[in-house]
């Protein structure tokens, strides 16, 4: 039988499109908009709205560099308007001169996590590293207010995430997708070792997002299986929920609906810290507020 469904949803990974592009003009990392902001872009009240269709208490809105680059205004004004139902994550260029100055600047408007595009994404530069020393004083910088840090990056960056974790083993890090592991060659995910090798991390905790859930059925894996090892290596209380709304293609309701079905294997307990304990644990602004 599959598990209870849990008794509270939070979403670590939304995005938001301002439909004022006077106001919040495009500037994209790499100088290309991405596909999915220009053809089904939600608004901040769309946002909400698909969350209270999907029954989604609270959620992240993760600042969409592929269409505003560092320019964090619109979900630095999404999530002051709705404190109740969104916390903010804004983005900064890692190794710029002033990175200090601007986790100070957007951490000061209240928003509550960073973000870094770099090491294997496509829209960063592929010649810039996530241990690069010029990054040194903002990681300092996000260890010492405890900012959580999402990495956006792919298997060949892990190396350099692991160096990062080494260095400042205070951050807290959140790794999106968990970095979009093969695993085409089914349990026990021999392919994904690279990642796996990293649960001695503590401090470093996994979105599992609509891409996961969607190539956890490729090949020889299942399901079942892939979450049954990301649950047994890292631990439920590391792992939460993202739907990568709209970036991932469906209405966010059906996203969560995909999600829940990919996790009915695991337990009532597990799937409480996925779907929203890890959440409020990452982020302690999530409080209990919300709670559906």
């Amino acid at each position: 039988m599959p598990s209870a469904k849990p008794t509270s949803i939070i979403d670590l990974h939304t995005h938001v499109i301002a439909p004022d592009q006077a106001a919040y003009p495009l500037a994209p990392l790499a100088g290309k908009q991405s596909d999915w902001s220009r053809e089904r872009p939600v608004a901040r009240d769309g946002m909400l709205a698909a969350m209270d269709e999907a029954g989604i208490a609270q959620a992240a809105l993760v600042q969409a560099s592929t269409c505003y680059g560092h320019d964090n205004r619109y979900v630095a004004d999404s999530a002051a308007a709705r404190p109740d139902r969104f916390i903010g994550v804004y983005s900064i260029g890692l190794t710029a001169p002033d990175a200090v100055e601007r986790i100070d600047h957007w951490h000061g408007l209240g928003l509550h996590g960073m973000r870094v595009f770099i090491a294997g994404h496509t829209a960063a530069d592929q010649g810039a590293r996530l241990d690069d020393p010029l990054g040194f004083p903002a990681w300092e910088r996000a260890q010492e207010l405890d900012i959580p840090v999402c990495v956006q990056l792919r298997a060949p960056g892990l190396p350099q995430l692991e160096n990062i974790l080494e260095r400042f083993p205070g951050v807290r890090v959140l790794l999106d997708h968990f970095a979009r592991p093969p695993v085409e060659d089914g349990a026990p995910y021999a392919a994904a070792e690279s990642l796996f090798r990293l649960a001695r991390h503590s401090r470093l905790f996994f979105k599992l997002t609509t891409h996961n859930v969607r190539e956890s059925k490729l090949g020889r894996a299942t399901q079942a299986s892939f979450m049954r090892k990301v649950v047994d290596t890292f631990g439920a209380s590391r792992i939460a929920w993202g739907s990568n709304f709209p970036a991932s293609a469906g209405s966010l309701a059906a996203l969560l609906q995909e999600a829940l079905d990919a996790t009915a294997s695991l337990s009532a307990e597990e799937r409480e810290w996925i779907f929203h304990r890890t959440a409020r644990a990452i982020y302690p602004a999530l409080g209990d507020g919300g709670r559906a």
